[in-house]
């Protein structure tokens, strides 16, 4: 025991690893007898650190690694409650097996294979009434890699789905933020099987999306609640309005109850965050069907201010996500026919294009910069020696990625660091020092896929074709500045077209 413990700290010496790695199988298999046999805390620590360590070399283990920490995790559960040495040790196996997940997320086939082993065990720590509540933190971390990573999520995995409702209903209220993730992966990767499943509960037969529903409302209504749980769980009505595309009709008058009424509440708040999240909710909600959506304002009078204080708050959006919808919520109201618009938003047309066309050329304006910086990453990476690595101008290097996987990795990675609102979510600007910031990179839908300057290049154009008489007098009201912006903005919309039309066309033609 001595001797595995003792290695974690060998393995730091310089060249360790270069003497370690042929030897890497069988370092791997004694510690696997030794936690067979004997079975102890620290042992599983420092196989931890070697599992850190040789993360690059892990992956042709990963499946004997995730079979043996998950016996061994077994092992340890059964030798009672007073055993907190086997309950330190429980804990580290499923640190371990998520660190392993990690290592070998760019094989999700991998994943399928070691599912016989996880899943037993999540559904295990997610039911029992919360007898295992200590393990919970891990078991929604090991979830969100199953279902986060592979094309398909098995039924057995959607077996889990009802269990974390229960789970929060009756004993794990407070675990929302790292329950978010994995039901929104359920939702995104199979919306209807998400919206055709049901659980048999004591009231009886009850959907999933309504078991969802119900988890937003009891989250946003509790007093216990933090600013940052509500947000959490607004997201998922985003994950429902961006994957499940004309099949929620019914549920857009339960979803504008809660969001407005929690916007009612937020709107004297100095921080805006959380009013930011809902007009989240309501982009989306004007996204998925502007007419809808609309119809809902309107029926309780809220039209103009919603969209007053919309706008207003749109000048302290600081993040893409938020900037992004209500860029595409705003641009859909313009589908429809100007008719059909409430008076309110008909006498505000010219305003809200104004705001839509500032915050696209925001948008385009960052993206030409960060770009930009990724080409000065690369020329650094390049050249080297001409580049001082203690000059400053380079602290910011991990935000120029955007690769939604290394986000989504990122935001992992801290949830399985604490899972606390402090550390699994990135503190904000000094500006907004009273209250966290969510970490809006980790949010994934369909969405991702809709190019916010094509969107809003092709809505407006062809709402001023559709209704020429009508957009001419739009234009007329219009500041000239906006009306220059909007057509610096068309012309850079269709030299992005002609560059992705030659860029096709480059891809389709026969190599030499």
């Amino acid at each position: 025991i001595e001797a595995s413990k003792a290695l974690r700290f060998l393995i730091e010496v310089e060249g360790a690893e270069t003497t370690l790695l042929p030897v890497l199988p069988q370092l791997l298999t004694e510690y696997f007898r030794i936690m067979t046999e004997i079975g102890n805390d620290e042992v599983v620590a420092a196989l931890q650190v070697i599992i850190d360590k040789f993360g690059d070399h892990i992956e042709p283990h990963a499946v004997a690694l995730v079979t043996q920490l998950s016996v061994a995790f077994e092992n340890y559960c059964s030798t009672g409650e007073d055993d907190d040495d086997a309950a330190m040790a429980a804990a580290q196996c499923l640190e371990c097996i998520a660190t392993v997940l990690k290592g070998i997320c760019e094989r999700p086939d991998l994943y399928k294979s070691m599912e016989p082993q996880l899943v037993p065990l999540v559904l295990q720590i997610l039911g029992n009434d919360g007898a295992f509540i200590e393990y919970l933190e891990y078991a929604l971390d090991i979830l969100t890699f199953l279902t986060y990573f592979p094309d398909e999520i098995s039924p057995q995995l959607w077996e889990a789905f009802p269990l974390i409702y229960v789970a929060f209903d009756q004993w794990a209220f407070d675990y929302l933020n790292l329950m978010v993730p994995p039901l929104e992966n359920f939702i995104a990767k199979s919306p209807q099987q998400f919206l055709a499943g049901t659980s048999q509960t004591p009231e009886g037969t009850v959907s999933y999306i309504d078991l969802v529903f119900s988890m937003v409302a009891k989250t946003v209504a509790e007093d216990r609640s933090s600013e940052n749980e509500c947000r959490k769980a607004l997201s998922l009505y985003m994950s429902i309005l961006h994957s499940c595309g004309g099949s929620v009709d019914a549920y857009l008058p339960m979803m504008n109850d809660i969001t407005l009424a929690k916007l009612g509440q937020q709107v004297n708040n100095e921080v805006p965050l959380t009013r930011i999240a809902i007009f989240q909710v309501i982009g989306s909600a004007l996204y998925y069907n502007p007419q809808l959506e609309l119809a809902e304002l309107e029926k309780r009078g809220v039209t103009q201010q919603v969209f007053a204080q919309w706008v207003q708050d749109a000048e302290q959006m600081e993040k893409w996500l938020p900037r992004k919808l209500t860029v595409l919520g705003l641009t859909s109201i313009l589908m429809l026919p100007a008719s059909q618009l409430p008076a309110s938003i008909s006498a505000s047309v010219p305003q809200l294009i104004s705001a839509v066309v500032s915050m696209t050329e925001k948008m385009k304006e960052e993206a030409e910069k960060e770009g930009n910086e990724e080409d000065d990453e690369e020329d650094f990476e390049e050249e080297p020696e001409e580049y001082d690595d203690d000059e400053e101008g380079f602290d910011e290097d991990e935000d120029v990625t955007n690769e939604t996987d290394e986000m989504y990795m990122d935001a992992l990675n801290q949830l399985s660091n604490g899972g606390g609102d402090a550390v699994a979510r990135f503190l904000i600007g000094e500006d907004w020092d009273t209250d966290y910031d969510d970490d809006d990179d980790d949010f994934v839908s369909p969405l991702d896929e809709v190019d916010t300057l094509l969107y809003v290049n092709d809505t407006l154009k062809a709402a001023f074709q559709r209704e020429p008489e009508v957009y001419q007098r739009v234009q007329a009201a219009l500041p000239p500045e906006t009306v220059n912006t909007c057509q610096n903005l068309f012309a850079a919309a269709d030299a992005q077209r002609r560059a992705q039309e030659a860029a096709q066309q480059q891809q389709q033609q026969p190599s030499a």
